[in-house]
């Protein structure tokens, strides 16, 4: 099957207005005008990548809490229909299921076989990646592997520092998820099947400072996104990439503005050196 190429919209996709505040990036309007030339296929793509915003804001509701990504799908009221009227058609299929055993597990008429993930959050996000690896799109089955795979590597690095269970924290299944919960080595064995496993334990480790954590371990997501999508140039693997860049610049606009605009900067000379491309 032949993927469409987007050649017109690639084109543009650096055509924005930045102030001294960089208050001309808005990625809501990036988003929309992106999906507003996609096929509907391609929609759904972008549409399953944001629904991991959505993942986070239903944890927050379900833990009481009035936090909300607007990067998500779902709007408040969205999430309101999801679970207090039952509208789990508004999630992805596997996400919807869990989310139903959960909303209806005070029902008196519920199968009393149905055995509940005792965290909520590990359920909807284990549902999430599996979504993301059943997915026709090449970009969503790597990068839902490879963040699956960083989370975890970070929250076991975690984990094992505060004397915790390995196997509490982390999400899914797999050999990864394996050798995470019984590896007693400094990089749990995994240093020859993960190139980026030492750059994660060195930001979760040896970095104090949370700010500048956070920053190494976005920089890992940013390489990574580029990598996946390498031989890619104008169909929705690039665009996924691209836009998997714009979220890691929305989130260090809010938490920095110095950091937020040096990514930027990056993610507007990454698209400079696609034009070097198209002249090929």
């Amino acid at each position: 099957m032949f993927s469409t190429e987007y050649y017109y919209l690639v084109a543009g996709l650096r055509e924005w207005t930045l102030d001294s505040d960089t208050k001309g990036f808005d990625v809501r309007e990036i988003l929309d005008e992106i999906v507003e030339a996609l096929t509907n296929n391609d929609r759904k793509a972008v549409e399953l990548l944001y629904a991991y915003y959505d993942c986070e804001n239903l944890v927050s509701r379900h833990n009481k809490s009035t936090r909300h990504n607007g990067l998500g799908n779902l709007t408040t009221e969205q999430l309101d229909e999801v679970l207090n009227e039952r509208h789990y058609a508004l999630l992805p299929k596997r996400v919807a299921e869990v989310v139903k055993l959960y909303v209806e597990a005070a029902d008196e008429d519920r199968d009393e076989d149905v055995k509940l993930d005792e965290r909520f959050e590990r359920a909807v996000f284990e549902a999430y990646y599996a979504e993301l690896a059943a997915s026709k799109c090449a970009f969503l089955r790597a990068w839902g592997e490879f963040d699956r795979n960083l989370r975890n590597i970070a929250a076991a690095v975690a984990a094992r520092e505060a004397g915790r269970s390995v196997k509490d924290v982390t999400v899914g299944g797999g050999d990864i998820v394996e050798q995470l919960g019984r590896s007693s080595a400094a990089d749990f064995g995994l240093r020859g099947e993960l190139q980026y496993i030492d750059a994660v334990i060195a930001a979760v480790s040896d970095e104090k400072n949370i700010v500048e954590k956070e920053r190494k371990i976005d920089a890992i997501r940013w390489t990574e996104a580029e990598a996946i999508a390498v031989f890619d140039f104008f169909n929705i693997n690039y665009i996924l990439s691209y836009l998997v860049k714009v979220n890691i610049v929305a989130r260090w606009m809010m938490l920095s503005q110095e950091v937020g605009r040096q990514m930027l900067e990056r993610l507007i000379a990454d698209l400079d050196a696609k034009q070097l491309v198209n002249k090929q």
